[in-house]
């Protein structure tokens, strides 16, 4: 095991793409194996020195972001164990947590298979994508991270662990009971408030005859270490249609995608030559004037675009094809000016556009030397509408650099609030507020797909309240009594001591 106390060496995971600003860790830990990290957990424990797990510093809630006691990272636990068959349910890939989606990817394509759970940052680790039950474009087809967890191993305070899979432990009169390694029983209590039917990572899931392993997604490191997963997979498409597609009105982009978004719906289950999307995104003005700075095929009259995929099992392309271009047809779009990709090659430029706003949004945040303002809220289907006329209403009135885009699919997009000074930083947070509390009356989440880690917290409570927030800290209490691991995740610490 690698332990590193020199400050030059701990800085770099102090940060993660957040920006969130104070990270501090006296020691690091780069264990190797399972055998180490229990020592570390032990270590930790016997000390009472909390330890932050750190995960590939793609999150951006700042949930891998230490503040105080020690950091370990899970670099060095990135094999691929297998992949195989379970119990009839083809096909499952086993891998240590700090395997990269890029690489399991790649070894999925070896056997011809498809991780369709898949988020934008490719360099995230697994164990941190099922700690923040992760999405992407593509959950609006097949859903969250959480759908695909078949099993997982985590390592507890204590040392012990538990080695679980779906079905083996179900919530049974208000309590999960689950017997770690050492033949310790633990009584977590599952919280009874009503989680909003949307896609959600905020804080714990919680629900009747829920599943243990539904409890650990979306946990954000704060129940025990995830060092194993084991994850559904499908059989890799025959082909991918993608496409950029743009308009002159914003209106009648936001039409087309809600349009495609409820013909898919209603043929999501039905395998035929039907308009069938994988992923539909949003882009408004201000988005596609940023990607135009770096990819000038883009029209300079377009007032939004956008994104959208289908997967292709079998030789229907031709006819999938021409039920899009219908549909983009009725909302006057030119083709002539419309990006599509049906090769492997071109796709990849596509979905490299659609990333590039990563990198694009570091960069401004860096350019004003203040941490930007996001929103990650996602409304149920029949309130987007209500939200959307509230985005625009509410960002017409800020003189504030901003942009809105995402997974419009889903009803998810994310606000994204650029201030340049303290004054607009302060501005910038209450309007996302006012975003969150609209999300919240609208039955939606406050984080859809990014967690809540140690930015969003104010927000967890507009959804949950007071007692919900205590509701979670009895389930970390029954795990971790100490609160040792990822102190500051969901709730704050304070609020801990004050429910001992």
């Amino acid at each position: 095991m690698i332990v590193k106390k020199e400050p030059e060496i701990i800085r770099s995971y102090l940060e993660d793409s957040s920006n969130i600003f104070g990270g501090k860790a006296g020691i690091l830990y780069i264990p190797e194996n399972e055998q180490e990290i229990i020592a570390v957990m032990k270590e930790a424990l016997g000390k009472k020195m909390p330890l932050t797990i750190s995960g590939g510093g793609t999150g951006t809630s700042g949930g891998r972001v230490p503040f105080g006691g020690a950091v370990m990272s899970m670099e060095r636990l990135n094999r691929v164990i297998g992949i195989f068959n379970e119990d009839g349910i083809a096909p499952v890939i086993s891998a240590e947590a700090g395997v990269t989606i890029k690489d399991m990817k790649i070894r999925l394509a070896e056997k011809a298979l498809f991780y369709t759970y898949d988020p934008t940052e490719q360099t995230a680790f697994i164990g941190g994508t099922v700690g923040t039950n992760a999405s992407g474009a593509r959950s609006f087809k097949y859903g969250s991270t959480r759908r695909s967890v078949f099993g997982l191993k985590a390592i507890l305070t204590d040392g012990s662990y538990i080695d679980v899979k779906r079905g083996d432990v179900i919530e049974k009169d208000g309590f999960l009971r689950v017997t770690s390694s050492n033949r310790k029983t633990f009584h977590i209590p599952v919280p009874t408030y009503k989680m909003p039917m949307t896609k959600t990572s905020a804080g714990y899931f919680a629900s009747k005859g829920m599943d243990l392993i539904d409890l650990f997604v979306g946990s954000e490191g704060t129940l025990g270490c995830i060092v194993e997963v084991a994850l559904k997979v499908n059989k890799e498409p025959d082909d991918i249609i993608s496409c950029f597609a743009f308009f002159k009105n914003r209106d009648e982009a936001y039409k087309f995608a809600i349009r495609a978004r409820d013909i898919s719906n209603t043929n999501k289950s039905i395998n035929k030559d039907l308009l069938n999307a994988l992923s539909i995104e949003y882009f408004d003005k201000n988005t596609v004037s940023l990607i135009r700075q770096v990819y000038s095929k883009i029209p300079e009259d377009a007032d939004a675009c956008v994104f959208f995929e289908q997967d292709i099992y079998g030789n229907n392309d031709d006819s999938v094809l021409e039920k899009w271009v219908g549909l983009l047809k009725d909302h006057n779009v030119s083709l002539d000016e419309t990006l599509v990709a049906m090769n492997e090659k071109d796709r990849q430029g596509l979905l490299d556009m659609r990333h590039l706003l990563g990198e694009r949004m570091n960069e401004l945040t860096k350019r004003n030397n203040m941490p930007k303002v996001t929103t990650d809220l996602a409304v149920p289907d029949s309130k987007m509408d209500d939200m959307m006329d509230y985005y625009m209403r509410i960002l017409h009135e800020t003189d504030m650099e901003n942009y809105l885009f995402g997974h419009i699919g889903n009803s998810h997009l994310h606000m994204n609030l650029f201030p340049k000074t303290n004054e607009q930083y302060k501005k910038a947070k209450a309007i996302s507020m006012d975003f969150v509390r609209k999300s919240v009356s609208l039955g939606g989440t406050v984080s859809a797909e990014h967690g809540i880690g140690k930015m969003r917290k104010d927000y967890l409570k507009e959804l949950y309240g007071t007692k919900g927030i205590e509701e979670m800290i009895q389930v970390k209490r029954a795990l971790d009594p100490d609160m040792i691991l990822c102190r500051g995740n969901i709730f704050d610490y304070v609020e801990v001591n004050r429910s001992v």
